[in-house]
């Protein structure tokens, strides 16, 4: 038999078509043994992922490894995605207690409690949002191996970049430059404790490079400042369109390597200890740092947001991480 269906009603984020979301009703599926009820507190949206979705430009190879936890639909269209949200734990050891879990922008749901990782005291439910970004940058990190007192470029003042940056700036000696076409991120820059720099007058010679900003410019400008036998770290993911890059002049007689770092599977240098499980708690407990706080963008109602989404995702809109309030 079939779990028992609740009268409860659960809504969902779903993308719908090409530049159009909406909210749908559905079922709850009652908990069943090792599973939990959550409701909704605060969510996110990945800025980058998201707006590839929204504009049905996922390509078609990468249908089945695009396919996000709890995701509901098929690509590409429509689609219950996303994998960020904040709730209040019913039932179970969990009872009560505030959780993270890769989930599709819902405000009530059924999840097993073992896929849930409890929020540390110390920070607080908005900014542990970030929980899914910052899982992103730990990997990045374990992908790129930085070490004390090397010089650091990260190229791409959004979300990912800024925490990639903010976790090497806590290694001894690092010095570490957030780097942006867009002048005002140096005032992100500032709040975060890191340095900045526009392209023209990033440092040159790094050790180094991670690459964030979604943007074939982006990673030549990466490649530009990595020193001799660097490595550049490539975190950004460009769905259908094509990227162009200079691997002619001096990349061979240099010996720069391109790094590819997706947060899908653990990086290599931890896979056989780490299971996704620690890797995300881990993730959350890295959040415990106020200055995180100003990667957050005022809230919208997630009554409001299918409304908002054009808005929200458009390549100008200068947003950071759009919390969602339940």
């Amino acid at each position: 038999m079939g779990k028992e269906i609740e009268q409860v009603k659960a809504t969902a984020l779903w993308y719908a078509a090409p530049g159009r979301a909406e909210l749908r009703e559905e079922a709850v599926i009652a908990p069943g043994t090792g599973e939990v009820r959550v409701r909704a507190l605060h969510g996110a949206l990945s800025r980058g992922t998201e707006a590839l979705i929204f504009a049905g430009k996922v390509p078609q190879s990468e249908h089945q490894r695009m396919r996000g936890p709890h995701m509901g639909g098929i690509f590409p269209f429509p689609v219950k995605y996303g994998y960020s949200i904040v709730g209040r734990a019913e039932g179970g050891a969990l009872s009560g207690k505030t959780v993270f879990a890769l989930h599709p922008h819902q405000n009530v749901f059924t999840i097993t409690a073992s896929a849930l990782v409890e929020v540390p005291a110390d920070v607080p439910p908005r900014r542990a949002v970030l929980a899914a970004n910052m899982e992103t940058a730990l990997n990045a990190m374990w992908d790129a191996a930085p070490g004390p007192a090397d010089r650091i470029a990260v190229v791409g003042a959004g979300v990912v970049g800024s925490l990639v940056a903010c976790l090497c700036n806590r290694l001894p000696g690092a010095d570490v430059t957030l780097i942006d076409i867009d002048p005002s991120r140096a005032n992100l820059a500032a709040l975060l404790g890191l340095k900045f720099a526009l392209p023209g007058t990033a440092p040159q010679d790094c050790d180094l490079v991670f690459h964030t900003s979604g943007n074939g410019a982006g990673l030549a400008t990466a490649l530009s400042l990595a020193g001799d036998e660097a490595k550049v770290i490539e975190m950004s993911w460009y769905g259908e369109s094509e990227v162009s890059l200079p691997l002619g002049g001096a990349f061979h007689s240099r010996r720069l390597s391109i790094i590819s770092s997706q947060v899908g599977r653990v990086a290599p240098s931890h896979r056989t200890r780490w299971p996704y499980a620690r890797r995300l708690a881990a993730a959350v407990a890295l959040l415990a740092d106020p200055r995180l706080d100003a990667l957050l963008t005022a809230p919208i109602r997630f009554a409001d947001l299918p409304a908002a989404l054009p808005r929200i995702l458009s390549p100008g809109s200068g947003i950071l991480c759009q919390v969602i309030d339940y």
